[in-house]
């Protein structure tokens, strides 16, 4: 898929600078939204760039450059990513994503850079999509559980366990951060993250 003309690679010949290093240009944009940083609380996104690779995102307390985080947009829904430098006023991140979720990105934006032009299709109901990926839970007892997860928020998740269901009121340890069972149901169960003094409470 070729990438809107406003987000296409620009390399400048002879030159080398970091502007030039980015895979992708980046484009002037207010997002807002809310990211996690280990098992920190969640905190507010508002960004002063962004492209369809990373974005530049204002904050008082940067988390230090190499740590992963998963950005909340409101406007672009969940993208994995990690830190790669910090600024004076905030810091800047490098999308994790696949080439498919890259294109999807590149179309968003360039959608949100000429909001007179229609939405792009599958993302005019709603920006927020459920989560469809492979992962393991590691379990009270150290055992990994191969799941699918199948919905992600700010404070939990859903998965379909392809084994043994954990119990309500279990601890777990999801991907990004220890949790709680709340519900189990047929071959599904959600969490709730702990965080703080909940979760290393043990």
């Amino acid at each position: 898929m070729t990438l809107p003309q406003r987000l296409q690679q620009a390399h400048a010949p002879g030159t080398n600078t970091l502007r030039d290093r980015r895979s992708h240009s980046r484009v002037d944009l207010r997002l807002t939204g809310r990211f996690l940083a280990g098992q920190s609380e969640d905190r507010e996104i508002i960004t002063t760039n962004v492209s369809c690779d990373g974005a530049y995102i204002l904050s008082p307390a940067p988390p230090e450059p190499g740590v992963p985080v998963v950005c909340y947009f409101d406007q672009l829904g969940r993208v994995a990513a990690h830190v790669v430098r910090t600024g004076p006023d905030g810091f800047a991140v490098r999308f994790q994503t696949s080439p498919l979720k890259r294109d999807k990105l590149a179309s968003r934006l360039n959608w949100l850079t000429n909001r007179d032009e229609p939405a792009p299709p599958n993302e005019r109901s709603s920006i927020r999509q459920t989560s469809a990926g492979q992962t393991f839970i590691t379990l009270s007892n150290g055992t990994q559980l191969p799941c699918r997860q199948t919905d992600i928020s700010l404070t939990g998740a859903a998965f379909e366990a392809l084994g043994a269901l954990p119990f309500v009121g279990d601890r777990v340890q999801t991907e990004y951060l220890p949790a709680e069972v709340v519900r189990v149901e047929s071959r599904t169960f959600a969490v709730r993250y702990l965080r703080g003094a909940e979760a290393a409470g043990g």
